[in-house]
């Protein structure tokens, strides 16, 4: 790669490092395709991504745990089977050819989007009245919430491996599920998801590393860019109103999603929608 090709592609990174890091995810739903429409093949940029979202979670966490707002308990027990299953991931994406991984990449990068772009109102969850093993009570930061482990742990061990196929740090599933799901607090979710991004982006990164995906050169030349902009994303996080930027960013995931789609369709299909849109426009 030339030198002024590797700058633009350490500049664009370090911006995308800045917002994601804003929204307490790793930034694999782009640092995973814009290194692909650079040239690079998706197996590596896959790989590269993972260790890029490593840097960034350890920048991001950094100003985090300072404000309190990482749950250290919830996010190690949740990583243990989230982790395992980015490694599964990791490993076996050799055997999965890059156009059917850049299809599960757009679905995963259309529902952040819609996750983004629908304001979903988190209704405060009271605690269960009649408690079970499975039942387990946080209280952390003066909030407090209850989570399920028998919905937690596997929902978790899909992520990951979702995550780990396609080279992202599970932010994208990580963040709405939490919330959704599991009843937790934005701002812990957020706070707590920067940290475990990158516990799962470790596990997909040694099972891509033991397939031999790793371009080292490129992954140490932007994780500089990496771990600045996760820095300055952070800090700006503890005060910004995140709502317009999230719906706006969720448009722009959308769009990213449908230009992976249409890159990797099969050139039957190509000529098909297009015969179908030209018309349109006479």
């Amino acid at each position: 790669m030339i030198l002024s090709t590797s700058l633009l592609l350490s500049a664009i990174i370090f911006l995308i490092a800045i917002v994601f890091s804003m929204l307490g995810q790793g930034g694999g739903t782009l640092y995973t395709p814009i290194q692909v429409l650079f040239g690079i093949d998706f197996h590596t940029a896959a790989t590269t991504s993972l260790f890029l979202i490593m840097i960034t979670s350890l920048s991001a966490t950094l100003v985090f745990r300072k404000a309190k707002r990482v749950d250290w308990s919830l996010a190690v027990v949740l990583e243990t089977v989230t982790a395992l299953g980015g490694f599964i991931g990791g490993y076996v994406s050799g055997n999965i050819s890059g156009q059917h991984l850049s299809w599960l990449f757009a679905a995963l990068v259309a529902f952040a989007a819609i996750f983004m772009i629908h304001e979903f109102k988190q209704k405060p969850k009271a605690l269960p009245h009649k408690k079970y093993w499975f039942h387990w009570i946080r209280h952390f930061n003066q909030q407090q919430y209850a989570v399920n482990l028998l919905l937690a742990l596997p929902v978790s061990f899909l992520a990951g491996l979702s995550s780990g196929l396609i080279g992202v740090g599970g932010g994208i599933l990580k963040v709405p599920l939490m919330v959704l799901l599991l009843g937790i607090p934005m701002d812990i979710a957020v706070g707590s998801s920067a940290l475990m991004v990158g516990l799962t982006a470790a596990g997909g990164f040694a099972g891509h590393l033991a397939a031999g995906h790793w371009d080292w050169k490129t992954s140490l030349m932007l994780g500089v860019a990496v771990f600045i902009g996760g820095q300055i994303g952070a800090r700006k996080a503890l005060s910004i109103d995140k709502k317009k930027m999230k719906k706006l960013f969720g448009w722009f995931l959308l769009g990213i999603a449908f230009l992976m789609l249409v890159k990797n369709m099969p050139a039957d299909y190509l000529r098909q929608l297009t015969a179908i849109i030209n018309p349109l426009f006479k």
